[in-house]
């Protein structure tokens, strides 16, 4: 009786999700605002310049401050950090922000987030002039954005956007889905899948049944911060995963909102964390404040 050999190993299909690598991604970004840094102290007779306002001493506020101050240097940017006391008055918070506002010498002003319990965080963001503002989490900017017509992007958003470039990875006509609707990463993430054709869900706590929702998604992005919130079950093969999430696990350990180990090989392109969305976020404020230097020289 004959009977059919069986397949070799090597001729058996092994699907391995592509790991969108933020790192690397994040050094090309920096390397071209290095290169635009220079052409324009050349141009200007001075770098552009950062100023970041800490209140307060938030222990992990110093560690992500430290690491803008770092990369501004890389950048061959001028960097202030105006650290303020958590006991601040609002009246006091505005007038240092006011100040920086008038000083020409300052391309950008970011406000680290959170500042202190009792402050008028929201005041204080619309505070910073609007062609300053690098974060870009004031109303004028929030209205640019939903109209497609701004320079300057939310960081993460924006990064996230820059990662799917890189990669080849097209938006228009697909279903996309957003987990979480903060003002920070949620909603700018959403117009700005719009703005690029695709079709978009934003889901969130009072999203029903968030597994049938996901199950659609050609691209989803997940930044709710609730580790392991998303599963192999509530994917579909191929799909690529941005996970913005930044949380420890039981043993402490930083992992996303993604259960990686389960979804990776499900997925067709996926962002580890650390190292995927995480880098980006400092590369592309590095890139707003050389394009709101620019801006500024160009009025």
């Amino acid at each position: 009786m004959r009977t059919e050999a069986a397949a070799s190993p090597a001729f058996l299909e092994v699907k391995v999700a592509i790991i969108i690598d933020g790192r690397k991604v994040a050094a090309e970004v920096r390397a071209r605002v290095l290169e635009g840094s220079r052409e324009f102290t050349a141009k200007y007779g001075r770098a552009p310049s950062l100023t970041v306002i800490r209140v307060g001493d938030d222990p992990a506020s110093a560690v992500y401050v430290r690491n803008k101050m770092r990369a501004c240097e890389e950048v061959g940017f001028v960097s202030e950090c105006c650290h303020l006391p958590a006991d601040i008055s609002d009246k006091a918070l505005l007038e240092e922000i006011e100040k920086r506002n008038n000083d020409d010498e300052v391309d950008g002003i970011l406000l680290q987030l959170p500042i202190p319990r009792g402050l008028d965080e929201a005041g204080a963001i619309a505070a910073i002039a609007s062609e300053k503002d690098v974060d870009a989490f004031g109303n004028l900017d929030a209205g640019h954005l939903c109209f497609s017509d701004s320079e300057i992007l939310p960081c993460t958003p924006s990064g996230i956007m820059e990662l799917l470039r890189s990669y080849d990875i097209p938006i228009s006509g697909c279903e996309c889905v957003v987990i979480g609707r903060s003002n920070i990463v949620g909603r700018p993430m959403a117009a700005l899948l719009l703005a690029a054709d695709g079709t978009v869900t934003v889901c969130h706590s009072r999203t029903r049944d968030l597994g049938e929702v996901t199950r659609r998604a050609d691209i989803l992005v997940s930044a709710v911060g609730r580790a392991g919130l998303v599963t192999a079950d509530m994917v579909k093969p191929g799909v690529t995963v941005i996970d913005v999430g930044m949380n420890r696990n039981a043993e402490g350990k930083l992992c996303g909102d993604v259960d990686f180990a389960s979804v990776e090989p499900v997925a067709g392109y996926i962002t580890p964390v650390p190292g995927g969305v995480g880098p980006m976020t400092v590369a592309m404020l590095m890139q707003n404040t050389l394009t709101a230097a620019r801006r500024r020289k160009a009025k």
